[in-house]
């Protein structure tokens, strides 16, 4: 079978031997958990219970009235302790549901019962809203809206992101080998759900066993498997769509501009979960690695779960942390603390000692361009970085920074260690900063 890519990226070591043969392993939850209200793209959630209130597993606890948002639920039963500001997966402190886990586990009513044949495509996008199912690959966009295109965007192309590219992550390779039939149980509904008779699965080739093992499910579905060449980031939208589909996204415009709609693997095997039995969002899949990590493993993990559970569950350390990132190395975030509580797009936690922290000098470009050769979003790192040093708000828009996705290819690569996602980054805040600025007056 032909391997499909896209231009530019780059090949850093996988560093998924510690985990990806290890299966899955169901954590219990601790005796208190933490349910950031902020755990998706979109409008603000705000608390549907009370201190003092006892909730049930699977309970929905928070929700918004706008359209592009996704409610919260319980993973357990207990009783509301605290309703403040606590730390979350950003790093900021936010309005946080604080629920004592009281060990009974009582579940709330499934949040529909029809058969999942009788269900419409508008009664599968309400159902797949009611139950918080926002992206799994950690950018966190309310998954209803996302199969819910305007009238006058058609969509010919369906398509599975199982790349997984990120180092050290597998996850999603967990997903494809222990919920194969969820996968499958939740194309055939968005197949339905989109009117489409077929879809695609793009997996890199360095999953061989899920390729062969989802090429034999998938016999006569419409669910074709395309195998990718291990790059990364091929698992970003744009640069998945133009490996499948030979297409390209247009700068400023969506997948859904070109016909296509882009999902998470985790993300579906959570759809059928919904649509098939009623249940919400309340628990995900959590790869726990780094070289600091005494046992490296795959967490079936309650939301709301602190980090430093998911470490004693895996032996604890054994080595002197130096860095925590939640996410993967490339696109996650560095984390100041291990009470920051497991959410929606937590895909793992990675603990690394002082020999993977390395502070290098950063010096002066050389003009080299490497970094204008990997950039899959075919921009000028180099340029993009010196303008944004300046504050040249005006250059910076004109050079199309805003549709950097800021995947750290340019700095994976720079001989010169320059900080260039970082400097991009604060490039990005800046406009925003300026237009939000004006609109205010």
């Amino acid at each position: 079978m032909a391997k499909l890519t896209f231009s530019g990226g780059i090949h850093p070591s996988g560093k998924k031997n510690a985990t990806k043969d290890k299966p899955l392993v169901e954590l219990a939850a601790p005796e208190v958990l933490y349910f950031p209200l902020g755990q998706h793209i979109g409008a603000p959630l705000k608390p549907l219970v009370s201190v003092g209130d006892r909730v049930l597993k699977m309970q929905k606890i928070a929700d918004a009235e706008a359209f592009v948002s996704a409610p919260l639920h319980s993973s357990v039963s207990g009783k509301v302790k605290d309703i403040g500001m606590y730390l979350n997966h950003t790093n900021s402190k936010v309005l946080t549901i604080v629920i004592e886990n009281d060990g009974l586990y009582e579940e709330a009513e499934p949040i529909h019962t029809q058969s999942i044949d009788d269900l419409s495509p508008n009664e599968m996008r309400r159902i797949i809203r009611e139950a918080g199912i926002v992206g799994m690959g950690g950018a966190g966009f309310p998954t209803h809206v996302k199969l819910s295109p305007p009238e006058d965007k058609e969509i010919t192309h369906l398509i599975v992101n199982a790349a997984e590219c990120e180092p050290y992550l597998t996850s999603d390779r967990r997903v494809m080998l222990e919920m194969t039939d969820d996968i499958i149980g939740g194309l055939k509904c968005l197949m339905r759900l989109l009117n489409l008779s077929k879809c695609y699965v793009g997996i890199e080739d360095n999953a061989p066993e899920a390729i062969a093992l989802l090429e034999e499910k998938v016999k006569g579905t419409g669910i074709e498997i395309k195998v990718l060449k291990k790059k990364y980031p091929q698992g970003s939208e744009k640069q998945i769509i133009n490996a499948i589909c030979g297409k390209e996204v247009p700068m400023g415009k969506l997948p859904m501009d070109v016909g296509c709609i882009v999902i998470n693997i985790g993300t579906v095997a959570e759809i059928y979960r919904a649509l098939a039995y009623g249940i919400p969002l309340h628990r995900r899949i959590v790869t726990v690695s780094g070289d600091a990590i005494s046992n490296p493993s795959n967490l079936y993990v309650p939301l709301g779960t602190p980090f430093s559970y998911l470490v004693d569950a895996c032996g604890g350390t054994n080595e002197e942390v130096h860095k925590i990132i939640m996410g993967g190395p490339m696109m996650g975030i560095a984390g100041v603390s291990l009470d920051i509580p497991v959410v929606k797009g937590t895909s793992g936690l990675l603990l690394f000692s002082e020999k993977y922290t390395r502070h290098e000098e950063e010096l002066n470009c050389i003009r080299c361009g490497r970094c204008v050769n990997v950039c899959p979003m075919k921009l000028l790192p180099t340029t993009l970085d010196m303008y944004s040093r300046r504050g040249d708000i005006e250059i910076l828009i004109e050079n199309n920074i805003l549709n950097c996705m800021e995947c750290g290819s340019c700095t994976y690569v720079c001989p010169s260690k320059r900080h260039l996602v970082q400097s991009i980054r604060l490039g990005k805040q800046k406009i925003n900063a300026t237009r939000a600025k004006e609109a205010k007056k």
